[in-house]
């Protein structure tokens, strides 16, 4: 009876387990193809929508060869120091964060990598869930086996929401320092990745001196 229900049991975990696997997103269009549209810029439309509000967002994929070096410098070193030398999921980083989230009593500090941002923004919601978070880590894998290190580096800096109605680095550089991302400079690119982690509270336009302050951090880790 026992063996039994451990059969039972493990048949239906590993059923679970390939079901969870056939819901992860097929990655590979985007070795060569830029994504059509990602969850995050959907649930901006979506709400701009709600509000009445034209839908029409900012955004000009370039390649990485179109992004001055200082820009994709300024990214990493602010979002994710160990980039190059990870296999997607720093599990350093996630530790120290579990162990603030602890000290804290919540979820606030993420310690996610730029590959698992890139995941979280193309596919999933910004909610602090377990699940999501399984499936963040698993996209990301997922990503980091199909894809080059530069192509995830390019794909980010180009999904990546840097504020009202502006996606990815060539619009936010035009939007903000009326040029391309190609001619950024070395303090300019840390401005721009200073405001990744939420363009609302690291807006250039209405809290210019908190975004200074964190370029400043940024240029100092660069």
């Amino acid at each position: 009876m026992i063996r039994r229900i451990l059969l039972v049991s493990l048949a239906a975990a590993l059923g679970a387990a390939a079901l969870f696997w056939a819901t992860l997103p097929d990655v590979r269009p985007l070795v060569k193809a830029w994504p059509s549209t990602t969850a995050f810029m959907e649930r901006r439309k979506a709400a701009l929508a709600k509000e009445g509000k034209a839908t029409k967002l900012e955004w000009t994929p370039v390649a990485l060869s179109q992004i001055a070096p200082e820009m994709q410098r300024a990214a990493v070193a602010a979002e994710d120091a160990r980039f190059w030398d990870h296999e997607g999921v720093d599990w350093e980083a996630m530790r120290g964060a579990a162990e603030k989230n602890w000290e804290k009593g919540k979820l606030k500090v993420g310690g996610s990598t730029i590959t698992q941002q890139l995941a979280k923004n193309l596919y999933l919601s910004p909610a602090r869930t377990p699940w999501r978070k399984l499936r963040e880590l698993f996209i990301a894998w997922r990503l980091e086996r199909t894809l080059s290190k530069k192509r995830i580096l390019e794909l980010y800096l180009n999904v990546i929401e840097f504020g009202p109605r502006t996606f990815g680095v060539e619009a936010a550089a035009r939007r903000y320092m009326g040029k391309s991302a190609r001619a950024l400079s070395r303090e300019e690119a840390a401005t721009l990745a200073a405001v990744i982690p939420s363009p609302r509270i690291y807006d250039p336009v209405r809290h210019p001196d908190r975004v200074a302050r964190r370029a400043r951090r940024i240029l100092g880790w660069m």
